[in-house]
């Protein structure tokens, strides 16, 4: 969790005062020490804004912002420094979310999807690789 790419988005989470963590296949191959080329964020509120912001700190532009899901997606960094890897250099995929909630009307199958918080988000979450997550922040 040294590498640049986490140093910036805990200075950002920090200088916003927002909770931010790493979620996903990333965790679940921290912790097998695989290696991952890709590596998905949660924060409490603007995830678009803070990728381009994270991106700004790391001058690793362009963000790619995909407004129907609310992510936003770049390329940074050096793969082989991942947890595990052994192969040759890489660019990382980075994607960020802000995090939801999601209610459900009594008849519908379709959620109702509005900005939450990071418990709000754990919680919609089914119980699988999707729920693992690791703060970012200080002290968490």
């Amino acid at each position: 969790m040294e590498q640049p790419l986490f140093r910036a988005v805990a200075a950002e989470a920090k200088a916003r005062g927002i909770p931010a963590f790493a979620i996903g296949g990333y965790v679940r191959d921290l912790i097998l020490g695989r290696p991952c080329k890709d590596i998905d964020f949660v924060v409490e509120g603007n995830g678009i804004a803070f990728a381009e912001a994270v991106a700004k700190r790391l001058k690793a532009e362009p963000v790619h912002v995909f407004k129907n899901f609310g992510t936003a997606m770049f390329m940074c960094g050096d793969a082989s420094t991942g947890p595990g890897s052994t192969g040759p250099p890489g660019q990382l995929q980075v994607e960020f979310v802000g995090a939801r909630k999601e209610s459900y009307a009594r008849n519908s199958r379709k959620p109702e999807v509005e900005p939450g918080t990071i418990k709000d988000d754990q919680e919609r979450r089914d119980f699988t690789i999707n729920a693992l997550a690791i703060s970012l922040n200080e002290g968490s």
